[in-house]
């Protein structure tokens, strides 16, 4: 199970209209490649469509895609959202993770 925090969900809604995509209709994907200092970096961007290799997950209008490689890693993970003067933007609260980056775009696990 992966999750979007409220302020997350918001933003990523958001992000979906002002890319004229509808939040019913479309995805927000989530996944791992490997790479980063850390050795492994989190993907997020949105999908239209879900393969077969897809897991879906549903926090109320957001639907998530992960792929079948990544569920691994990011089970228990929550898609924060920090705005403002010192917010991070979107970042993962993943507890998977043994190690991160100093920027938080990568960790292993």
């Amino acid at each position: 199970m992966v999750n979007i925090s409220e302020p997350a969900k918001e933003k990523l809604i958001a992000l979906m209209k002002e890319e004229g995509l509808s939040p019913a209709a479309s995805f927000v994907r989530f996944g791992v490649r490997n790479g980063g200092c850390s050795g492994l970096s989190y993907e997020l961007t949105f999908d239209q469509e879900k393969t077969e290799e897809d897991k879906i997950f549903e926090e109320g209008e957001v639907k998530i895609l992960v792929n079948k490689q990544s569920v691994l890693y990011l089970a228990g993970t929550t898609l924060e959202y920090s705005g403002g003067l010192n917010g991070r933007g979107f970042y993962f609260n993943n507890p998977n993770a043994t190690r991160t980056c100093g920027c938080g775009e990568s960790f292993s696990a």
